[in-house]
């Protein structure tokens, strides 16, 4: 039986918003377990200048990434689609163990199975020094911006 991650595609504007609402809920859950269940075994990633392949180096990375970005929180929105691609751009907001927080900003482009889940991921992203003051990203998306 093969694992599956509705919404498959091919995608439409309202299944591809959806596939993006999910990876947004999925990461903001901090949960490395649970967010390398939404790739294939096999899959392969680039995040920054780091290249990942496979489930077990994605929930390592995980790992690291939350020990190191205190109260992440994130936000993802769709920029485009076709049958089994979603590009989106994305911010999350973070402290590091000094109490210096930071937006990071970036871009997205993923390519999917048929049965939903993710082979590959590329991510370009930077991040800006901000002030705690200067946040505008708070935990989970409350329902109503859904």
């Amino acid at each position: 039986m093969s694992e599956t991650r509705p919404p498959l595609p091919p995608f439409t504007a309202e299944t591809a918003a959806a596939k993006v609402q999910a990876a947004e809920d999925g990461w903001n859950t901090r949960d490395p377990e649970r967010v390398s269940l939404a790739y294939t075994p096999d899959s392969v990633w680039r995040n920054r200048s780091e290249f990942l392949s496979g489930r077990g180096e994605i929930k390592r990375f995980l790992a690291r990434k939350w020990e190191r970005e205190h109260e992440y929180a994130l936000r993802k929105q769709l920029w485009a689609f076709t049958d089994d691609r979603i590009a989106v751009t994305f911010q999350y907001e973070w402290h590091d163990d000094e109490g210096q927080w930071w937006r990071s900003h970036g871009n997205e482009m993923w390519e999917f199975t048929a049965e939903g889940l993710m082979r590959r991921r590329e991510a370009s992203i930077n991040d800006v020094k901000i002030e705690e003051s200067d946040r505008k990203i708070f935990g989970r998306r409350p329902d109503s911006e859904r």
